[in-house]
């Protein structure tokens, strides 16, 4: 039997309890023993590995990524791991690999989530030959995996397996009794193959892509009341989670996801909802989002999280190349032309298509994610090396022009070459300390696997330890080092039923080495860098190395900061099946 024994370290066990300083032996897959300092030094045949100075924590979790097809294709997860992930969270937003055609989910995944369609569907056409839970389930017990993975069964993908692509983004169509009893039956068998609970999307601007059903919303998007209620019901019998997303036009659903959560002479269904943030676009969103919340879980006695990003939302632009765009007309007009480079850019050379970008993008009422002030969005590459560093106003300003205007025609000149950033989000230090301290909020929303050239959150554990760390030698703490960490693994396995996120005898040894003198201004750092198995594509990665070691049930996977062969090749995860609370 392998061991290994970490000598010198501070232990945070993920429970919240203070922290200790302790050694701790691995043996095989577990965690043996923590002892007192040199306690372990009469252990024979074992590894010792000297962490003085260092902070030894559970693995963490993130337990909101679209990682289904870089899986497949890439299982180490290495951007992830190596920031000290060994637990992630698959099939959200309605969207998963389980049920429905190889071309049914590559449609379903691919647009929203901002990952190449000629990447997806071959990938999925090649190695996909099931269509029910089981043999999804059959086939991660067997596939190389990197960290551990749990899932979700998405709701878009049970939809369209039981009622056709066509049928299912037909607003007029309600499922048949007996395309629901399908539904049904398939979000039942993937419970009973241990899924986490089914994912939804009630948010109409996430599309649709492929040629058959181009920019219709997700299938999820179209159900109504009595199709949720069915399956609603089903996950409320086995305590199971629903994972969804508010109508982000209208906003006015959340009191519907809200109340659907309630456990008033029933089972409170538990309820996860993207996204608490601090809205550059809407400052009160932060303060709706936690009196909804706070209804939900004290008056109408449910039980229901926000998913919140510990992190500034920052998000890059290739041109109008986001899904951001699909949230006004305009936008959305544009990106309907994502295949036809010429037509894209005739359409918003039009007057009228100016006259009406304009309009939308100045609308001070309307709910909005992106805040579509061009002067807190800056240029960081273009063809043209004289814009680079600059907003768009200060670009109009130079040319005498108006900043919509300008904005536009870069567009036109530079299509997505034209690459530029701001931050939507979570830009109040004060505010995001708020956030982090709600108690209805889950440190967990990172999008990892989707959006590869527009945003990377995959450290985003790490980036909240500094912040921690930095408040409590400023003198105005946020929260304890051990509260943080708990917040990051121990509180979210537990709320998800994960067998991860604590450092305990005899339970698996998901461990992470970071240093905390390394926690400094690189983890905040993001640039491209290759995307793996895909050559010519690249997507934003996280900087800094505050994280040493990674250990994925007592494997070595990650030494000195970095990724070592073997992770992807020897399985190291498992599938987590959910634990009955």
């Amino acid at each position: 039997m392998n061991r290994t024994i970490l000598e010198g370290g501070t232990v945070f066990d993920g429970t919240g309890a203070p922290a200790r300083e302790v050694d701790v032996l691995v043996e095989g897959e577990n965690v043996a023993k923590l002892a007192p300092r040199g306690a372990l030094a009469g252990i024979e045949h074992a590894r010792r590995i000297d962490v003085r100075g260092a902070w030894i924590v559970p693995g963490f979790i993130d337990t909101h990524t679209h990682y289904d097809a870089e899986l497949a294709l890439a299982p180490a997860l290495a951007e992830s791991v190596r920031h000290g992930v060994t637990t992630v969270v698959v099939g959200s937003c309605s969207v998963s690999f389980v049920a429905s055609s190889p071309e049914d989910c590559s449609d379903m995944f691919t647009r929203v989530e901002a990952v190449p369609r000629e990447m997806v569907l071959p990938l999925l056409q090649q190695i996909k030959t099931w269509n029910d839970p089981r043999g999804y389930r059959a086939w991660i017990d067997r596939h190389p995996l990197g960290p551990n993975v749990a899932s979700f069964i998405g709701h878009s993908d049970v939809r369209v397996r039981a009622m056709g692509l066509h049928r299912a983004v037909d607003p007029h169509v309600v499922p048949s009794d007996d395309e629901q009893r399908q539904m049904n039956a398939l979000v039942e068998a993937a419970l009973e193959q241990g899924f986490l609970g089914m994912s939804g999307m009630t948010n109409p601007w996430d599309r649709l892509d492929g040629d058959r059903e181009w920019s219709k919303s997700l299938p999820s998007y179209y159900a109504r009341r009595r199709e949720r209620r069915a399956l609603e019901a089903v996950l409320r019998r086995f305590g199971a989670i629903h994972q969804t997303a508010p109508n982000l036009v209208t906003r006015v659903n959340i009191l519907g996801i809200a109340l659907a959560s309630a456990g008033w002479f029933r089972r409170p269904l538990r309820t996860t909802t993207i996204a608490m943030m601090d809205l550059k676009a809407d400052r009160w969103v932060y303060g709706l989002t936690s009196a909804v919340a706070w209804v939900a879980n004290h008056l109408l006695r449910g039980d229901f999280r926000w998913q919140t990003p510990p992190v500034p939302f920052d998000v890059f632009y290739d041109g109008m190349d986001s899904v951001l765009f699909e949230e006004f007309p305009a936008g959305q007009a544009v990106r309907d032309l994502a295949k036809d480079v010429d037509a894209r850019r005739r359409l918003v050379s039009s007057p009228e298509y100016r006259a009406a970008f304009r309009k939308e993008l100045r609308k001070k009422l309307a709910p909005k994610v992106w805040h579509r002030d061009l002067g807190d969005a800056v240029i960081v590459a273009a063809p043209d090396a004289a814009l680079v560093g600059k907003s768009f106003v200060q670009v109009a300003r130079e040319r005498g022009a108006d900043p919509v205007d300008t904005f536009l025609d870069l567009v036109v000149e530079h299509d997505r070459a034209l690459r530029w950033h701001t931050c939507l989000a979570n830009d109040r230090p004060s505010r995001l300390a708020d956030l982090m301290r709600n108690p209805s909020t889950l440190m967990s929303f990172a999008d990892s696997g989707a959006h590869l050239r527009n945003m990377a959150f995959y450290n985003f554990p790490v980036r909240m330890l500094r912040r921690v760390r930095d408040a409590e030698r400023s003198g105005q703490p946020i929260m304890s080092i051990e509260k943080a960490v708990h917040r990051l693994t121990g509180e979210l396995a537990q709320w998800f039923g994960l067998d991860a996120g604590t450092i305990q005898e005899t339970r698996r040894a998901d461990l992470v080495v970071l240093e905390p003198t390394r926690l400094d201004e690189r983890v905040d750092r993001m640039h491209l860098a290759p995307f793996p198995g895909v050559p010519g594509l690249e997507r934003v990665v996280n900087g800094g190395d505050a994280v040493r070691r990674v250990f994925i049930a007592g494997t070595p996977v990650v030494e000195d900061g970095a990724p070592l062969p073997t992770l992807g090749q020897q399985r190291t995860g498992r599938f987590l099946p959910a634990q009955v609370r």
